[in-house]
């Protein structure tokens, strides 16, 4: 079975890494890490991947993604997948979810590791990928990681 990781560099999805990488020495399962990426540089620059001055480019942010996750979890498989976000009906999160949805089906992943505090929260914030994620009645376990340690 597979440990799935969506990973943008925050800290909670770093943290969600580094549980998923432990339980993944205790059930010798693999890990994925997933960082999904929207052709949007708004989207970029709220999330920390490219300042105000930085034109977007997701090969880079992928790489930097990628090197990040590496560094956390060198023995994981490391892979991204850009998301067009010229879809009229859909937020850029929309299609992140989607793609993280389709992701875990393809891997028939076992546990979805997902770092969000707003999990379970009475409201769930529209940039939030986590309430989404775990609400899917999907065929795997969530494991919501809420602090980062």
């Amino acid at each position: 079975m597979t440990l799935l990781v969506p990973f943008d560099g925050s800290e909670l999805s770093t943290a969600a890494l580094e549980k998923a990488t432990r339980y993944s020495d205790l059930t010798d399962e693999d890990v994925v890490v997933l960082s999904v990426v929207p052709d949007d540089d708004e989207y970029a620059r709220e999330r920390g991947w490219i300042d105000a001055t930085e034109g977007f480019d997701p090969d880079v942010v992928c790489r930097k993604l990628r090197g990040a996750a590496e560094r956390i979890a060198p023995d994981a498989d490391v892979r991204h997948k850009l998301v067009d976000s010229d879809e009229p009906t859909a937020t850029p999160t929309t299609n992140v979810v989607r793609a993280i949805r389709d992701v875990a089906a393809d891997l028939d992943a076992s546990v979805v590791f997902v770092g969000s505090e707003n999990v379970g929260s009475v409201t769930t914030p529209l940039s939030s990928v986590g309430g989404p994620v775990a609400a899917a009645n999907q065929g795997y376990d969530v494991y919501v990681v809420r602090h980062a340690e």
